[in-house]
């Protein structure tokens, strides 16, 4: 077989390896006309009868001959997998479209048509795929689901031949395969506005030069996507060409995840669990700022960031927008629990950072590690965290009372310390909450706004 796309087949051959995998590939018919032929040059030999040898060589010679020539052709029979999308939402759908050519001149028998998936993708996908003759092609396609983000393997494909007779089955694999990668839901955010955010292209209090760094105050030569406005009509005077005023430059505000992933602060397991939530919850905050025009950056505990990420994290609002989010959602698809007890990893990051908008998912949270997440609030501009409650996580949605002493001492801790904290309970929607969120700044803001006041 010869490959074609993305599928790659075997090219190695051994000759007497082949022989064995030819015989070896013999159905029952054609072991039975074997030994048929066999048995029956054995009595004319006996019998000194010529033509019942002729017989028996036929009924031998018939079996090896279809082995034979369907093993010779294995090389001719290419084979392409494309999947539509590559990249899913957790239980979401992918197409999986497998397609078959004979390159050959010689029409194929019987084929049937098998891929390799991971058992949480669904049951293994089988096509038999009638006589295919010269230059046909032959395409087939199956469905893929899995409510399990990560990275699955699909193939190698397998194909198994037959010859017209049914003597003889061939199975043969292609050596490489694709890559599904199911990534963490995404949810709609409603367009809010916290304390410490800005627009992208606006006022925000700490921002970053979108083209150029913070020094860049000289007019520069014309770029193509340039502003015609920001033309200094002077300077282009002066040396001839197009010049452009560099203080003019359009500024992006800095948004900075933290996602905890510490084994120890979440409990249970599966696609409705905690963590999973967090993962969830994580991605939606990154692709809500990234449309909206801000820097953003990915953190966990263990201070890691998106490999290829920027000091400033991703700029949104641009042409790589969608591949920034992309690189983003294959991190949350494989990322796991950490082995971590503390955050103090992600709290040197952001003490050796600058200001800007921190949203946080942290899970359970003992007195030392409240105090570090407390301290994170220094160096943003605003803070917003997402407290998950392992106990609340562990009951049904009915059966989950309000937060513990220790969940709401905790609350009361970040909020004294400048955050905007909202409980989550079991099964809450992120968008609710997020509207929550903003609803609480407010009332702070409005709250110590009398203080001041009176």
């Amino acid at each position: 077989m010869s490959g074609g796309g993305t599928g790659q087949p075997e090219t190695e051959r051994d000759d007497k390896g082949g022989v064995r995998t030819a015989l070896a590939g013999l159905t029952t018919r054609g072991r039975s006309f074997l030994a048929a032929g066999v048995a029956a040059a054995i009595c004319a030999y006996v019998l000194g009868q010529s033509d019942l040898l002729r017989v028996g060589l036929l009924l031998a010679a018939l079996p090896l001959i279809c082995a034979t020539v369907l093993y010779r052709t294995r090389y001719r029979v290419a084979g392409s997998r494309r999947l539509s999308p590559s990249r899913v939402p957790a239980a979401g759908e992918a197409r999986v479209h497998l397609r078959m050519d004979n390159v050959s001149r010689l029409p194929t028998g019987l084929l049937m048509l098998q891929d390799r998936v991971p058992y949480v993708l669904g049951p293994r996908p089988r096509f038999v795929l009638d006589r295919v003759e010269p230059g046909g092609r032959r395409e087939v396609s199956y469905r893929v689901r899995s409510d399990l983000r990560g990275r699955y393997p699909l193939g190698p494909l397998q194909l198994r031949l037959t010859d017209p007779f049914g003597m003889c089955e061939l199975t043969r694999s292609f050596s490489t395969h694709d890559t599904l990668t199911v990534i963490p839901r995404v949810e709609a955010l409603p367009p809010v506005r916290f304390s410490g955010e800005a627009k992208g292209y606006g006022d925000g209090r700490q921002r970053s030069l979108a083209l150029a760094g913070e020094d860049d105050v000289i007019p520069r030569g014309y770029r193509y996507g340039d502003d015609l406005r920001r033309v200094h009509w002077r300077s282009t005077a002066r040396y001839g060409e197009l010049m452009v005023r560099r203080e003019e430059q359009p500024q992006r505000s800095r948004c900075t995840v933290l996602l905890d992933t510490r084994g120890i602060a979440f409990a249970g397991a599966g696609p409705d669990s905690a963590f999973e939530w967090a993962v969830s919850g994580t991605a939606s905050v990154l692709v809500h700022m990234l449309e909206r025009g801000f820097s953003v950056r990915l953190l966990t505990d263990t201070g890691s960031s998106v490999p290829g990420e920027g000091t400033d994290g991703f700029a949104g609002a641009s042409q790589e927008t969608a591949d920034s989010a992309g690189m983003m959602m294959d991190t949350l698809a494989v990322i796991d629990h950490s082995d971590g007890a503390g955050l103090s990893r992600a709290y040197d990051v952001l003490r050796g950072g600058t200001e800007g908008l921190l949203v946080a998912f942290l899970g359970e949270l003992d007195e030392e590690q409240a105090a570090m997440v407390a301290k994170m609030r220094r160096r943003s501009g605003g803070a917003v965290a997402f407290l998950l409650d392992p106990d609340a996580w562990a009951r049904e949605p009915a059966d989950a009372p309000a937060p513990g002493n220790g969940q709401a001492d905790r609350l009361r801790q970040l909020r004294e310390a400048g955050w905007t904290t909202v409980s989550v309970p079991r099964g809450a929607s992120l968008g609710e909450l997020w509207r929550q969120a903003d609803h609480e700044r407010t009332g702070a803001a409005a709250l110590s706004g009398g203080e001041a006041r009176s």
